[in-house]
């Protein structure tokens, strides 16, 4: 019996809400798994496995332990994304969730430096470096297979729904590490109580796991097969090979810069301020981690938003608008910060986080696959993501803990590093062409 075409839409509604929720609960785990230790960097490792340092230089050290894990997703980013342009989207799904979930959880299982000397962060960076591996792809193929299965009124909105899993997971892991907090004393804290939130990414992955095994292939690996096998049959008939343009220098370009400013801004919003505020301020371990579960709560609102925006106005026009504001907004959202006062520094953190990070990256992942062919998009989205994120958000804590330090405490450096972030994502989405709505079975990238 022929399927109807209202047979037809229910099929295709099932399988992108699947694919939508198979992707949003792996970007919450990344981002869950990265936060609970960008939180434990900033509030326990450097008593837990850098104990001789003083404060200030043990947060440095944190923060490069968290910028070794970068430095692994730019290798994952290839290997993992080249699996995924040749096997497809849903093979290399599995793969990253898993490798991300397992090193997460035996990040809680590591001896102290107490127990065992240096081995302790010897053991931590194995880790982080595995976490980042698993991570280089997760992201960027989830983002993909979501672009790819949305119909193109309504991509960005659907797409947007991915970074949904931003706020889950930053939400559950700054929820875990409150509640940890607040109930467990400062020794058993660096005893035990830290373990627990790393932990807890377990139950995320498997979860993750259950729902990626119903989930089907992307309809454009199919359609790229065939464009694949007709471009090869016409290069057999044609005296004079034909030139295929592939990986456009202006594509991959315009993706680094877009991406640079949004990772750089996350990290510096979700991982140094964590610790500026601890170490620098001198204020409660709370502030930071309660800031966050608001802004991730209002960002459930904010992504979406946007997203549909993006659709509706395109999305270089939106890109453009939330990258400006956010360079306007740094120096004053550091002089509410360092005013010391808890209900301003929450309302200065809140925005920063929703316009800055949330609200460019609920466009991140669509139009950076709308920017590539289908012949090499995971790799080049994975690729362009991780270059900018290693050299951003990798190091950016670790320049900003430097400079800081190199000041005085001045906030300063923080504003100006935020400045350079949201230029960098403004100035390239004028350089570039809009793509909203481009259809992504073409092999070729948009410029």
């Amino acid at each position: 019996m022929e399927k109807n075409d209202n047979d037809t839409y229910q099929i295709e509604t099932r399988e992108l809400v699947k694919v939508a929720v198979s992707g949003w609960l792996g970007t919450a785990m990344e981002f869950m798994d990265f936060q609970l230790y960008s939180l434990a960097a900033a509030i326990v490792f450097n008593e837990v496995f850098f104990p001789n340092s003083s404060p200030a230089m043990g947060l440095i050290m944190s923060m490069g332990t968290y910028g070794a894990g970068y430095v692994a997703r730019l290798i994952g980013a290839y290997i993992f994304g080249r699996i995924g342009d040749k096997m497809g989207r849903r093979t290399v799904l599995f793969v990253t969730i898993t490798l991300m979930g397992l090193a997460s959880t035996l990040i809680g299982f590591l001896p102290t430096y107490q127990k065992v000397g240096i081995l302790a962060p010897i053991g931590l960076v194995v880790l982080r470096i595995f976490q980042g591996l698993g991570a280089g792809a997760e992201i960027s193929g989830a983002g993909v297979m979501v672009a790819e299965f949305s119909k193109v009124k309504n991509r960005g909105l659907i797409g947007s729904l991915v970074c949904l899993g931003t706020s889950s997971g930053t939400l559950l892991a700054n929820l875990v590490w409150s509640i940890i907090l607040m109930n467990v004393n400062e020794n058993d804290l660096l005893t035990w109580g830290w373990r627990i939130p790393f932990f807890a990414s377990f139950v995320v992955m498997i979860a993750a796991i259950l729902i990626r095994i119903f989930v089907k292939e992307s309809p454009v690996m199919a359609e790229k097969k065939k464009l694949l096998l007709k471009e090869r049959e016409e290069k057999e008939k044609n005296s004079k090979p034909v030139k295929v343009k592939r990986k456009g220098k202006k594509s991959f370009a315009i993706a680094l810069g877009l991406r640079f400013g949004q990772a750089g801004n996350s990290g510096i919003l979700q991982t140094y301020l964590a610790g500026f505020i601890v170490t620098v301020l001198l204020m409660q371990k709370t502030v930071a981690t309660n800031a966050n579960i608001i802004s991730s709560l209002i960002s459930f609102m904010t992504i979406p938003v946007v997203g549909y925006l993006g659709d509706k106005f395109g999305r270089r026009k939106l890109y453009m608008i939330l990258s400006f504001a956010m360079a306007v907004y740094a120096i004053p959202m550091m002089m509410m910060i360092n005013s010391k006062n808890v209900v301003v520094l929450t309302i200065a953190l809140v925005i920063g986080l929703n316009v800055g990070c949330q609200g460019i990256f609920a466009l991140e992942n669509v139009m950076l696959s709308e920017l590539f062919g289908s012949k090499n998009r995971v790799t080049l989205v994975s690729l362009a993501k991780e270059i900018a994120g290693v050299i951003a958000t990798g190091f950016g804590p670790l320049i900003a803990a430097s400079w800081v330090s190199a000041v005085s405490g001045s906030w300063l450096p923080v504003a100006i590093m935020l400045i350079v972030f949201s230029l960098s994502t403004f100035f390239s989405s004028y350089a570039s062409e809009d793509v909203t709505g481009r259809d992504l079975n073409d092999l070729d990238d948009a410029m």
